[in-house]
């Protein structure tokens, strides 16, 4: 482990400084599918309108996240990066991020939660002015544990569908008592972000744990929201039987008319061959379902917390835990059935794969820096709670992305505007 101070409240803790000129090459090469946060990054070189500011990003540590932190190091921010789940670091990039770009980074590949949270408090020492959070925990801890920083904060940024419930639960209690960017609703996030990031990177990570065939099989995804809806939608492409299964009967109808089964979890864990857990809850696959599942059947979670599978309750009724391939745990229950659990129940597609694509991350992580952007821009205007990314800012991450992908679109003549804003022009 490679640990030593840099400023005097700051250090770097990550797995090995050596690995950091294969970390650069990977960052490099994620670099070519980023066009949007490239030209954000470049603009705030020359503008530098974060300078001096005190950033923490806790966020995944790959190499889509290096171009985030090396673009607010480029606008100026004095930013520290901590990890926001113990295996989804690199520790290659963690390592060129430290040794060549020279941003202090707290993560390693299977730290416990005990290093996780001193991670998080290290973070606050720090003192930020603008938190960049994947899940909430480090405003959750600021809100809980120092009250007295709040003064010193700008605001908050948030990219997950969890982080959001989160806040917004601490805003009906009171205690959101500054900005937060819901970076997470933004079109140019959850559209692409969550459906097709998730979608792909999901898969991905379950065939490189488990090499097993897809078609044919009975997929159960749980929660059908963006996230779900990629996972299912590239299932069934791969040739899986798909059911879902939803709380929000809204949603339950959409998957329904989208060719999907529908039913609750006790009758489709009779069914699965494999379990895909996207709601953000707690407990979604409980005791009672795995007394139901076949034998041998696979269960992973794609959601942001390792609490949807409930692991502690399938480990009660385990006879033996064995570890028959990378990020494959097969559970041999007193049943004499065996149950098989990917990543830990953690995020299967930063467990067991690279997460996101860096294409669709360009996108999400360009919402991020214009978020901090704004929030700068708009220090002591904006109220307390929860705020979206403003539609301009949406529309113009979308238009650089068309750029790079060389597509055009269509504009309004002048004829149509005057059309389309004018209430005396009718049938």
């Amino acid at each position: 482990m490679t640990m030593a101070p840099t400023k005097s409240d700051q250090r770097y803790e990550v797995k090995d400084l050596a690995l950091a000129p294969q970390g650069r090459q990977r960052i490099e090469w994620a670099g070519r599918e980023m066009p949007v946060l490239r030209l954000i990054q470049a603009r705030f070189g020359v503008e530098k309108p974060l300078t001096g500011i005190r950033l923490v990003a806790c966020c995944h540590v790959t190499t889509e996240t290096a171009h985030l932190a090396i673009a607010l190091k480029a606008a100026g921010a004095e930013a520290l990066l901590i990890a926001s789940n113990p295996l989804s670091t690199q520790d290659d990039v963690a390592a060129s991020l430290v040794a060549d770009y020279d941003i202090p980074v707290l993560a390693f590949r299977g730290e416990d939660n005990e290093t996780y949270h001193r991670h998080v408090q290290t973070a606050l020492d720090h003192r930020p002015q603008i938190i960049i959070d994947d899940g909430g925990d480090v405003v959750a801890t600021l809100v809980k544990e120092r009250q007295h920083q709040i003064p010193d904060l700008i605001g908050t940024t948030e990219e997950t569908t969890t982080g959001i419930v989160r806040l917004r639960a601490m805003f009906r209690d009171g205690v959101l008592t500054f900005p937060a960017m819901n970076v997470n609703d933004a079109d140019t996030k959850h559209f692409f972000d969550n459906r097709y990031g998730t979608g792909q990177s999901t898969l991905d990570g379950i065939i490189r744990a488990t090499n097993i065939l897809l078609a044919g099989k009975t997929v159960v995804v749980a929660g059908y929201g963006w996230c779900g809806k990629g996972a299912a939608l590239r299932m069934r492409g791969l040739g899986a039987n798909v059911i879902v299964t939803e709380i929000d009967p809204v949603r339950a109808i959409e998957a329904v008319m989208d060719g999907f089964r529908v039913m609750p979890m006790d009758e489709a864990a009779t069914q699965g061959d494999l379990f895909v857990t996207v709601t953000g809850n707690k407990h979604v696959i409980r005791a009672e379902h795995f007394a139901l599942m076949k034998d041998g059947a696979i269960v992973c979670n794609s959601g942001h917390f390792d609490i949807e599978i409930d692991l502690k309750a399938l480990g009660a009724e385990a006879t033996e835990v064995r570890t028959v391939r990378n990020f494959t745990q097969e559970y041999h229950l007193k049943s004499g059935k065996s149950i098989i659990v990917l990543g830990e129940g953690r995020l299967i597609n930063l467990a067991a794969a690279e997460g996101h694509p860096s294409a669709v991350m360009d996108m999400s992580f360009a919402n991020q820096a214009l978020a901090c952007e704004y929030l700068v821009k708009n220090r002591g205007t904006l109220a307390p709670g929860i705020h979206a990314i403003p539609t301009a800012v949406d529309q113009d991450i979308a238009r650089l992305k068309l750029k790079a992908m060389g597509i055009a679109i269509d504009t309004l003549t002048p004829a149509q505007q005057e059309y389309m804003n004018s209430w005396q022009s009718g049938t």
